[in-house]
Protein backbone atom coordinates (compact mmCIF):
# COMPACT_ATOMS: atom_id res chain seq x y z
CA UNK A 1 0.00 0.00 0.00
CA UNK A 2 3.05 2.57 0.87
CA UNK A 3 4.81 1.86 -2.46
CA UNK A 4 1.35 1.82 -4.42
CA UNK A 5 1.06 5.70 -2.94
CA UNK A 6 4.18 6.67 -4.20
CA UNK A 7 3.61 5.06 -8.29
CA UNK A 8 -0.26 6.22 -7.84
CA UNK A 9 -1.29 9.76 -8.31
CA UNK A 10 -5.42 8.70 -7.17
CA UNK A 11 -4.16 6.74 -4.37
CA UNK A 12 -1.70 9.69 -3.41
CA UNK A 13 -4.90 12.09 -3.73
CA UNK A 14 -7.10 9.76 -1.11
CA UNK A 15 -4.16 9.54 1.04
CA UNK A 16 -4.63 13.55 1.31
CA UNK A 17 -8.44 13.72 1.02
CA UNK A 18 -8.49 11.27 4.04
CA UNK A 19 -6.29 13.91 5.95
CA UNK A 20 -8.15 16.78 5.32
CA UNK A 21 -11.39 14.39 6.17
CA UNK A 22 -9.98 13.30 9.47
CA UNK A 23 -9.05 16.79 10.58
CA UNK A 24 -12.45 18.15 9.97
CA UNK A 25 -14.67 15.85 11.20
CA UNK A 26 -12.38 15.52 13.97
CA UNK A 27 -12.75 19.09 15.16
CA UNK A 28 -16.23 19.70 14.00
CA UNK A 29 -17.20 16.19 15.22
CA UNK A 30 -16.72 16.90 18.54
CA UNK A 31 -18.89 19.84 18.58
CA UNK A 32 -21.72 18.56 16.98
CA UNK A 33 -21.67 15.82 19.14
CA UNK A 34 -21.40 18.21 22.39
CA UNK A 35 -24.38 20.44 20.68
CA UNK A 36 -26.24 17.31 19.95
CA UNK A 37 -26.29 18.41 16.42
CA UNK A 38 -25.98 15.01 14.66
CA UNK A 39 -29.49 15.27 13.17
CA UNK A 40 -29.34 19.26 12.24
CA UNK A 41 -25.93 17.75 10.19
CA UNK A 42 -27.54 14.76 8.65
CA UNK A 43 -29.75 17.20 6.79
CA UNK A 44 -27.65 20.04 6.11
CA UNK A 45 -25.43 17.24 4.08
CA UNK A 46 -28.60 15.26 2.04
CA UNK A 47 -29.98 18.73 0.91
CA UNK A 48 -26.72 18.81 -0.69
CA UNK A 49 -27.43 16.20 -2.91
CA UNK A 50 -29.68 19.03 -4.41
CA UNK A 51 -26.61 20.72 -5.59
CA UNK A 52 -24.81 17.91 -7.13
CA UNK A 53 -28.21 17.23 -9.06
CA UNK A 54 -27.95 20.79 -10.26
CA UNK A 55 -24.11 21.34 -10.71
CA UNK A 56 -24.87 18.01 -13.48
CA UNK A 57 -28.12 19.54 -15.12
CA UNK A 58 -26.42 23.36 -15.30
CA UNK A 59 -23.12 22.35 -16.30
CA UNK A 60 -21.05 23.16 -13.30
CA UNK A 61 -18.49 20.82 -11.08
CA UNK A 62 -21.47 19.37 -8.61
CA UNK A 63 -19.52 20.05 -5.69
CA UNK A 64 -19.41 23.33 -5.67
CA UNK A 65 -23.51 22.91 -6.35
CA UNK A 66 -23.20 20.71 -2.84
CA UNK A 67 -21.30 23.49 -1.02
CA UNK A 68 -23.76 26.14 -2.22
CA UNK A 69 -27.22 24.03 -1.14
CA UNK A 70 -25.62 23.00 2.07
CA UNK A 71 -25.06 26.87 2.92
CA UNK A 72 -27.89 27.98 2.00
CA UNK A 73 -29.78 24.84 4.12
CA UNK A 74 -27.35 25.49 7.17
CA UNK A 75 -28.47 29.36 6.98
CA UNK A 76 -32.48 28.51 6.09
CA UNK A 77 -32.38 25.71 9.31
CA UNK A 78 -30.39 27.79 11.63
CA UNK A 79 -32.34 31.19 11.14
CA UNK A 80 -35.80 29.36 11.63
CA UNK A 81 -34.26 27.34 14.39
CA UNK A 82 -33.92 30.48 16.33
CA UNK A 83 -37.00 31.94 15.16
CA UNK A 84 -39.17 29.22 16.58
CA UNK A 85 -41.50 29.14 14.21
CA UNK A 86 -41.73 25.52 14.21
CA UNK A 87 -39.62 22.22 15.42
CA UNK A 88 -36.52 22.40 14.30
CA UNK A 89 -36.62 18.41 13.87
CA UNK A 90 -39.17 19.27 11.10
CA UNK A 91 -37.97 21.91 9.47
CA UNK A 92 -34.67 19.06 9.63
CA UNK A 93 -36.97 16.99 7.59
CA UNK A 94 -38.33 18.93 5.01
CA UNK A 95 -34.85 20.33 3.72
CA UNK A 96 -33.56 16.61 3.84
CA UNK A 97 -36.43 15.56 1.55
CA UNK A 98 -36.44 18.51 -0.23
CA UNK A 99 -32.53 18.85 -1.12
CA UNK A 100 -32.89 14.63 -2.25
CA UNK A 101 -36.13 15.37 -4.35
CA UNK A 102 -34.68 18.59 -5.95
CA UNK A 103 -31.52 16.17 -6.89
CA UNK A 104 -34.05 13.41 -7.87
CA UNK A 105 -35.54 15.89 -10.45
CA UNK A 106 -32.67 17.62 -11.57
CA UNK A 107 -30.95 14.40 -12.92
CA UNK A 108 -34.39 13.05 -14.46
CA UNK A 109 -34.23 16.79 -16.54
CA UNK A 110 -30.98 15.85 -17.89
CA UNK A 111 -30.69 14.97 -21.82
CA UNK A 112 -29.56 11.43 -22.95
CA UNK A 113 -28.46 8.85 -19.55
CA UNK A 114 -28.52 10.12 -16.55
CA UNK A 115 -24.83 10.21 -14.64
CA UNK A 116 -23.70 8.07 -11.93
CA UNK A 117 -24.12 9.69 -8.32
CA UNK A 118 -23.40 6.38 -5.92
CA UNK A 119 -19.63 8.21 -5.70
CA UNK A 120 -21.38 11.13 -4.18
CA UNK A 121 -23.79 8.78 -2.22
CA UNK A 122 -21.60 6.70 -0.75
CA UNK A 123 -18.45 7.95 -1.26
CA UNK A 124 -15.12 6.87 -3.43
CA UNK A 125 -12.08 8.25 -2.13
CA UNK A 126 -10.77 6.46 -5.36
CA UNK A 127 -12.17 8.52 -7.11
CA UNK A 128 -10.88 12.35 -5.47
CA UNK A 129 -9.81 14.17 -7.88
CA UNK A 130 -7.14 17.30 -7.98
CA UNK A 131 -10.11 19.83 -8.07
CA UNK A 132 -11.36 17.93 -4.86
CA UNK A 133 -8.53 18.09 -3.50
CA UNK A 134 -7.77 21.67 -4.02
CA UNK A 135 -11.34 22.61 -2.54
CA UNK A 136 -11.11 19.87 0.91
CA UNK A 137 -7.68 21.85 1.30
CA UNK A 138 -8.76 25.12 1.09
CA UNK A 139 -12.28 24.26 3.39
CA UNK A 140 -10.26 22.40 5.82
CA UNK A 141 -7.38 25.65 6.49
CA UNK A 142 -11.21 27.99 6.91
CA UNK A 143 -12.29 25.55 9.09
CA UNK A 144 -9.26 25.07 11.64
CA UNK A 145 -8.50 28.79 11.48
CA UNK A 146 -11.80 29.52 12.73
CA UNK A 147 -11.85 27.14 15.66
CA UNK A 148 -8.45 28.30 16.96
CA UNK A 149 -9.26 31.87 16.25
CA UNK A 150 -11.99 31.84 18.54
CA UNK A 151 -11.54 28.52 20.71
CA UNK A 152 -12.15 30.37 23.51
CA UNK A 153 -15.30 31.17 22.64
CA UNK A 154 -15.95 27.57 21.51
CA UNK A 155 -15.15 26.15 24.66
CA UNK A 156 -17.76 28.88 26.76
CA UNK A 157 -20.51 28.42 24.13
CA UNK A 158 -20.35 24.53 24.97
CA UNK A 159 -19.97 24.82 28.53
CA UNK A 160 -23.35 27.17 28.84
CA UNK A 161 -24.60 28.91 26.04
CA UNK A 162 -26.90 31.38 28.52
CA UNK A 163 -23.47 32.26 30.56
CA UNK A 164 -21.80 32.74 27.26
CA UNK A 165 -24.21 35.16 25.92
CA UNK A 166 -24.04 36.98 29.50
CA UNK A 167 -20.74 37.42 29.73
CA UNK A 168 -21.13 38.95 25.87
CA UNK A 169 -19.81 36.34 24.00
CA UNK A 170 -22.28 36.61 20.25
CA UNK A 171 -23.87 33.37 20.22
CA UNK A 172 -26.20 33.95 17.77
CA UNK A 173 -22.85 34.13 15.36
CA UNK A 174 -21.62 31.47 16.90
CA UNK A 175 -24.28 28.85 16.10
CA UNK A 176 -24.72 30.51 12.36
CA UNK A 177 -20.78 30.33 12.20
CA UNK A 178 -21.20 26.47 13.31
CA UNK A 179 -24.18 25.46 10.94
CA UNK A 180 -21.29 27.06 8.21
CA UNK A 181 -18.72 25.33 9.06
CA UNK A 182 -20.55 21.92 9.42
CA UNK A 183 -21.64 23.03 5.81
CA UNK A 184 -17.72 22.94 4.74
CA UNK A 185 -17.55 20.28 6.99
CA UNK A 186 -20.34 17.99 4.02
CA UNK A 187 -18.84 18.77 1.19
CA UNK A 188 -14.95 18.27 2.51
CA UNK A 189 -16.42 14.30 3.44
CA UNK A 190 -18.87 13.90 0.37
CA UNK A 191 -16.05 12.72 -1.24
CA UNK A 192 -14.84 10.29 1.06
CA UNK A 193 -18.05 8.47 2.58
CA UNK A 194 -20.94 9.35 0.32
CA UNK A 195 -23.69 12.11 1.35
CA UNK A 196 -25.82 9.43 2.95
CA UNK A 197 -22.69 8.46 5.10
CA UNK A 198 -21.56 11.53 6.08
CA UNK A 199 -23.39 10.99 9.91
CA UNK A 200 -21.06 8.30 10.93
CA UNK A 201 -17.49 9.72 10.29
CA UNK A 202 -18.73 13.05 12.08
CA UNK A 203 -19.83 11.05 15.12
CA UNK A 204 -17.66 7.83 15.32
CA UNK A 205 -14.21 9.50 15.95
CA UNK A 206 -15.82 12.60 17.86
CA UNK A 207 -17.88 9.99 20.16
CA UNK A 208 -15.09 7.70 20.60
CA UNK A 209 -12.87 10.54 21.65
CA UNK A 210 -15.57 11.73 24.55
CA UNK A 211 -15.02 8.19 25.94
CA UNK A 212 -11.09 8.96 26.14
CA UNK A 213 -10.75 12.85 27.30
CA UNK A 214 -12.57 15.49 28.90
CA UNK A 215 -11.15 18.80 27.59
CA UNK A 216 -12.60 20.20 24.43
CA UNK A 217 -8.62 20.37 23.17
CA UNK A 218 -7.61 17.06 24.22
CA UNK A 219 -11.47 15.37 22.49
CA UNK A 220 -10.45 17.19 19.10
CA UNK A 221 -6.95 15.81 19.33
CA UNK A 222 -8.36 12.34 19.69
CA UNK A 223 -10.95 12.44 17.39
CA UNK A 224 -8.59 13.83 14.90
CA UNK A 225 -6.70 10.92 15.49
CA UNK A 226 -9.35 8.23 15.51
CA UNK A 227 -10.41 10.15 12.19
CA UNK A 228 -7.20 9.54 10.64
CA UNK A 229 -6.84 5.97 11.69
CA UNK A 230 -10.69 4.60 9.96
CA UNK A 231 -10.29 6.50 6.78
CA UNK A 232 -6.43 5.29 6.34
CA UNK A 233 -7.49 1.60 7.65
CA UNK A 234 -10.54 1.83 5.25
CA UNK A 235 -8.84 3.13 2.36
CA UNK A 236 -6.21 0.29 2.56
CA UNK A 237 -9.10 -2.42 2.85
CA UNK A 238 -11.38 -0.50 0.02
CA UNK A 239 -8.18 -0.77 -2.29
CA UNK A 240 -7.12 -4.39 -1.59
CA UNK A 241 -10.53 -6.00 -1.58
CA UNK A 242 -12.14 -3.60 -4.37
CA UNK A 243 -15.54 -2.48 -2.59
CA UNK A 244 -16.90 0.98 -1.93
CA UNK A 245 -14.90 3.07 0.22
CA UNK A 246 -16.94 4.73 2.10
CA UNK A 247 -19.05 1.61 3.57
CA UNK A 248 -15.42 0.32 4.87
CA UNK A 249 -14.47 3.28 6.60
CA UNK A 250 -18.04 3.81 7.87
CA UNK A 251 -17.85 0.32 9.04
CA UNK A 252 -15.08 0.46 10.72
CA UNK A 253 -15.70 3.52 12.25
CA UNK A 254 -18.83 1.84 13.82
CA UNK A 255 -17.29 -1.60 14.97
CA UNK A 256 -14.25 0.57 16.34
CA UNK A 257 -16.61 2.98 18.60
CA UNK A 258 -18.97 0.37 20.06
CA UNK A 259 -15.32 -1.67 20.94
CA UNK A 260 -14.70 1.29 22.76
CA UNK A 261 -17.52 1.71 24.29
CA UNK A 262 -18.04 -2.10 25.70
CA UNK A 263 -14.16 -1.59 26.84
CA UNK A 264 -14.90 1.15 28.84
CA UNK A 265 -18.56 0.37 30.32
CA UNK A 266 -16.76 -2.62 31.79
CA UNK A 267 -13.70 -0.64 33.14
CA UNK A 268 -16.33 1.79 34.79
CA UNK A 269 -18.53 -0.71 35.89
CA UNK A 270 -15.34 -2.79 37.71
CA UNK A 271 -14.26 0.88 38.71
CA UNK A 272 -17.62 1.55 40.82
CA UNK A 273 -17.39 -1.63 42.34
CA UNK A 274 -14.03 -1.40 43.89
CA UNK A 275 -15.06 2.28 45.06
CA UNK A 276 -18.22 0.47 46.53
CA UNK A 277 -16.38 -2.20 48.35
Amino acid sequence: MIKAIFEYQFLQNAFIASIMASIVCGIIGVIIVEKKLVMMSGGIAHTSYGGVGLGYLMGFEPIIGAFLFSICAALGIGYIKRKGGTRSDVVIGLFWSLGMALGILFVALMPGYPPDLSSYLFGNILSVTKADLYLMISLTFIIVFVIVLLFNDWKAYLFDEEFASIIGIKTAFLEYLLLVLIAMTVVVLIRVVGIILVIALLTAPAATAGMLASSLKKRMIYSVLFGTVFCIIGLWISYFINIASGAVIVIFSAISYFLVYFIHSRLKRGKSKRIKQ
